[in-house]
């Protein structure tokens, strides 16, 4: 075995283990001890070169396993796969086929983006039609006139819209605690829009078969795990955060979805 070399911060460094030894007594201010023998007191030893991004050259042991991983430690912050270049927002329609048919892309995309206008008005229509899905408050507005009807429906859809924006408030403060980078806007819109969309498939055929129906109720539970995989998707990129932590940030969205539109008919 080769003689030892000291090393950064009073350390000596063994040849060949590429392994540190602190030694006692160069820690806590204690100036006034004498260096081990064969040594020069501490603070004036000589200059030995400075790791180099591969490593120690040559000579000071293996190297640094780091080194090379500049970035070690940062994945667990960023969702699997880097992020595409930002581009222009999407047209309205791209943007609610994008949410269904493409929602990876499209969450990257417009995760920049406030989509406050096509967010409220199809939320607004979705509280329109969510009555009809429900089979006792279809009947009493289906009883009820015109003149009842009317302020009925829209009381509703301002209802829904509020209720929407709130949950997808929600679910952007709560990725923000587990560590996400997200903007209020894009978040609280993309909400809304997974909430609604998703749900459109048991809301149509509730309209004609009714709520109660085994059918529809089958349908009600898939696009139910198929909403809580689209929230999942959504906080994922537009925070940048792990699936985990996306979906715990959904999970107070994705119960009161459930027990609010969901379990009124299931």
């Amino acid at each position: 075995m080769g003689e030892a070399h000291l090393g950064p911060s009073g350390a000596f460094r063994v040849p060949g283990s590429g392994t540190f030894v602190l030694v006692a007594g160069f820690r806590d201010d204690r100036d006034d001890q004498q260096p081990p023998y064969g040594h020069p007191p501490y603070g004036q030893h000589p200059t030995y070169p400075q790791p180099t991004p591969g490593g120690y050259p040559p000579g000071y042991g293996s190297p640094d396993p780091y080194a090379a991983q500049p970035h070690a430690g940062q994945d667990d912050h960023t969702p699997a796969g880097n992020a595409p270049p930002p581009g222009p927002p999407l047209p309205w329609k791209q943007l609610l086929v994008g949410v269904i048919f493409r929602p990876s892309s499209t969450f990257w995309r417009m995760r920049d983006y406030p989509i406050w206008a096509p967010a409220l008005v199809v939320t607004f229509l979705y509280g329109l039609l969510a009555v009809f899905g429900l089979d006792s408050a279809r009947e009493s507005v289906l009883d009820s006139t015109a003149s009842t009807l009317a302020p009925y429906l829209l009381i509703t859809g301002v209802v829904m819209v509020l209720g929407a924006l709130l949950l997808g408030t929600v679910t952007h403060n709560l990725a923000r605690q587990f560590g996400g980078n997200g903007i209020w806007a894009p978040t609280a819109g993309l909400a809304m829009l997974v909430m609604t969309l998703s749900d459109v498939p048991r809301l149509a055929l509730a309209l004609f078969l009714g709520g109660a129906n085994p059918v529809v109720q089958l349908v009600g539970w898939a696009t139910w795990l198929f909403a809580g995989l689209l929230f999942t998707m959504m906080v994922s990129r537009s925070h940048e955060i792990p699936w985990p932590r996306a979906l715990a940030a959904s999970a107070i969205q994705l119960l009161a979805v459930l027990m609010l539109v969901k379990l009124g008919t299931l």
